[in-house]
């Protein structure tokens, strides 16, 4: 049960062939307690079904020239996120304000003056 823990069942791909109840799956279990009562070994046995099925077979795959890509693939997209998000706050906090001309600074104080008539 142990190597049929490690195997993908080939009709619902979700499961192992341990967990799986289809007909392969159970043809599977079966050859692999022959293949342990011929005297195989676990490692055989995956080498076997790897050969038949093919990488896909394993629950688990190898790291690999194939398989780089699905190991290494996630954390490459998350360093390309927080350099994206990285690049966006430093643009947002590095945009300068725009100087106040005479007129808007003439105009803010026109506005506090009355604002502070209308307290009165």
């Amino acid at each position: 049960m142990d190597i049929a823990q490690e195997l993908r069942c080939l009709v619902c791909q979700n499961e192992t062939i341990a967990a799986s109840h289809a007909d392969l799956a159970v043809d599977l279990r079966q050859q692999i307690r022959t293949k342990l009562q011929e005297g195989e070994t676990p490692a055989q046995i995956r080498e076997f079904m790897v050969d038949r099925y093919g990488e896909f077979v394993l629950y688990k795959p190898r790291l690999s020239g194939k398989t780089v890509l699905l190991w290494g693939g996630p954390f490459v997209l998350l360093l390309i996120a927080f350099g994206v998000l990285w690049r966006t706050v430093r643009r947002v906090t590095h945009t300068a304000e725009p100087e106040m001309t005479a007129q808007d600074i003439a105009r803010a104080r026109e506005l506090l003056t009355t604002a502070k008539e209308d307290e009165a």
